[in-house]
Formats: C-alpha cells, sequence, structure tokens
C-alpha cells in the first residue's frame, strides 16, 4: 500500500491509485493461489511414493522402470516453481539488511532440497522430499490467505473511499449554489446537502433539520437527527431533508481521510520485534541477565549463581550472603555484600546468654 489519498489535491487521482494497489495485492493473490494448486498436484506423488508415508498407512508404491526418480524430479519442479517467491523475497530481506521471515522459510527449503538430492548419491542417508514439498505447499497456501485478507482490507479503502462525493453545492454570498469540486472547499465555506447526497466535509449544521445515515463511519445502524450546531461528518448520507453545512475540516483533516489513514498504517506496520533493533535488544538483555541473575544475586564468570545460605543463630534474623571468591579473585569477608560495603544488622540478636545485643 502506498501514501494516503490526497483529496485536497486530486480526489479522482486518489481513488486511481486505491484501484492500482487494489489490483497489485489481487495479483499477488492470483500468484500465490495459482503456485499453490500447481505444487500441490505435483507433491501427491512425490508423498505418496515416500518411504516413510508407506511404512505409516502400511502399503507398497508401485514400481516400475524408472519410479525411483519420480520424487527427486517432481520435487525439484515444486522448489524451483513453489520456492522461488520465497528464494526472491529472502534475496531482497537480505539486500535490505533485514532478514525476516522469507530468509528463514528459504533457507529451509534450500537445506532440504540440497540434504534430499545429496542423499540419493550417499548410502545410508535418507532423503527428505516430501517434507520439503509438504512444506512449501503450507507456506504458499498461508501466504495465498495473507494476500487475500490484504486484498479484503484494501477493498474496504475503496469502499470508504467511494463515500465521498466528487462534487459539492456551495452557497454564494448571494444565496445562490453553485457545484464546484470537492477539492475547491475550504474552511468557512457553505455547503448545501440535499436529501440522498453524501456530506462533503466535517462541518456543522447553520440551517435545516435533517437525519444523517453514519453508519459505514461510526457504526451507529439507526440515523442520527441533526439540527443547528450539529456536527456532520463527511461521507455520511443525508436522509430525508436539506441541510446547510459550514465547512470546518477539508481533505486530510476529515474524520473519514483519518480512517483510511488508520487502515493503511495498520497494513504498513510492523511488529517491533521483527525490526533490525530487535535482535540487538535482546542480546542487551541476554548480556545483562548474565551479570546479573534473578533478585539482584550477581553471577560468577562461570554462570554460577551465588546464592543465599540459610539462616542460623548465631547470624540472628538477617540472612548473609556467601561472598567466596570463584574465578580467582579476592575473597570477601563473611560479613560483606557482594559488592565490598561491610554489612550492618541494626537488628538486636541475641547471645549464648539469651540477651539482646547490637551487631
Amino acid at each position: 500500500m502506498s501514501t494516503h489519498p490526497d483529496y485536497d489535491h486530486d480526489h479522482d487521482a486518489s481513488s486511481h491509485h486505491h484501484r492500482q494497489a487494489h489490483t497489485d495485492h489481487s495479483g499477488h493473490e492470483r500468484m500465490f493461489r495459482r503456485r499453490f494448486w500447481v505444487s500441490l498436484a505435483l507433491s501427491l506423488p512425490v508423498v505418496f511414493f515416500s518411504e516413510f508415508v508407506q511404512g505409516v498407512f502400511g502399503y507398497t508404491a508401485p514400481t516400475f522402470p524408472g519410479s525411483v526418480w519420480i520424487t527427486p524430479a517432481l520435487s525439484t519442479v515444486v522448489f524451483a516453481y513453489g520456492g522461488v517467491p520465497f528464494l526472491s523475497m529472502a534475496q531482497t530481506e537480505l539486500e535490505n539488511r533485514e532478514p525476516g521471515m522469507m530468509m528463514l522459510i528459504s533457507l529451509a527449503i534450500t537445506v532440504a532440497f540440497v540434504y534430499s538430492i545429496a542423499s540419493l548419491f550417499i548410502e545410508g542417508t535418507t532423503p527428505f522430499f516430501w517434507e520439503l514439498v509438504t512444506l512449501i505447499d503450507i507456506m504458499l497456501l498461508g501466504h495465498w490467505m495473507e494476500m487475500r485478507s490484504v486484498r479484503q482490507a484494501s477493498g474496504a479503502l475503496d469502499e470508504l473511499a467511494k463515500l465521498m462525493p466528487d462534487t459539492a453545492e456551495r452557497v454564494t454570498e448571494g444565496g445562490d449554489t453553485e457545484e464546484v469540486p470537492v477539492s475547491e472547499l475550504s474552511e468557512g465555506d457553505v455547503v448545501l446537502v440535499r436529501p440522498g447526497a453524501s456530506v462533503p466535509a466535517d462541518g456543522e449544521v447553520v440551517g435545516g433539520e435533517s437525519s444523517v445515515d453514519e453508519s459505514m463511519i461510526t457504526g451507529e445502524s439507526r440515523p442520527v437527527d441533526k439540527d443547528s450546531g450539529s456536527e456532520v461528518i463527511a461521507g455520511t448520507v443525508n436522509q430525508d431533508g436539506s441541510l446547510r453545512v459550514r465547512v470546518t475540516k477539508t481533505g486530510d483533516e476529515t474524520a473519514l481521510a483519518g480512517i483510511m489513514r488508520l487502515v493503511e498504517d495498520a497494513q504498513q506496520s510492523k511488529v517491533p520485534d521483527a525490526t533490525p533493533r530487535g535482535p540487538r535488544g535482546g542480546v542487551a538483555v541476554l548480556r545483562r541477565a548474565r551479570r546479573r541473575g534473578s533478585h539482584g544475586r550477581r553471577v560468577g564468570s562461570r554462570g554460577r549463581v551465588q546464592r543465599r545460605r540459610p539462616r542460623t543463630r548465631r547470624d540472628g534474623p538477617r540472612h548473609r550472603v556467601s561472598a567466596r571468591a570463584r574465578s580467582g579473585g579476592p575473597a570477601r569477608g563473611r560479613n560483606q555484600h557482594l559488592d565490598g560495603r561491610p554489612e550492618r544488622d541494626a537488628r538486636p540478636r541475641p547471645n549464648r546468654h539469651g540477651r539482646s545485643q547490637k551487631a
């Protein structure tokens, strides 16, 4: 998807842009659908002649001259035909230095294919041809479903764009009306909205009474009554009366344009963890976890957590920390913190005569 349509400049060009984007997603959907069905048809013999599948279901595939090459031949076709989109997108990820899902899928199918071909010439190895083709089929099916969802969302944007009228009836100073393109409206203009017409811009009713259908914008199923002082939204449909509306927002400032921006931003947004900074943040977290264990306990150079030892009668009510050096460093005293500061206990503890004394 591309940028949001600019009604201030050219509403017609924006509608054409949305139709073009809708066509692009439809093309991707058709491409993945076609590759899925072709790959699935070629995968069925591969699965049927697989020794593993034969053992699971207890049947024996027929043998004839050249039957041993059916599985590798069809798997090669599936890899070359169904795996090409993933390899191409993985190359793009590498060029952008943002390896992601396509890189992972391409690595999986490439390793499986190369190993399976090599296993034909190495005794004692088992090929993964049926696993390879089923993985490609599943990935093609998933991307087909994804492209269909994107196309449906793009279709919703097209429907939203159709709510905006191309022209509006602007009221002149003499009280007459003139038909002008919506792109020529400006803040403060007064427009006449006749029954059955769409509101051309966000504004405030300054004359007339009617009810407006806002279901496509707000989801309200029943028409909303409007009179002087009421606010109206661009793209809503006037019902039974005429309204005079003073324009307050036009173009990208309207509520309808904001909704369309939100839909497009949701389609283009990425999960934060999938961005290039995600792996670096994970490495930083692992480093901090190694330096410090849970609950603030230090971790030694060998990865051992120096735990607290249980309380004894001589220690009193507090717990002490065993700070014995593990990696050749100087040993700390028993009554010292791990950072070298002496530990002080302000609470009284009993001596051997049962009397309390200060630490």
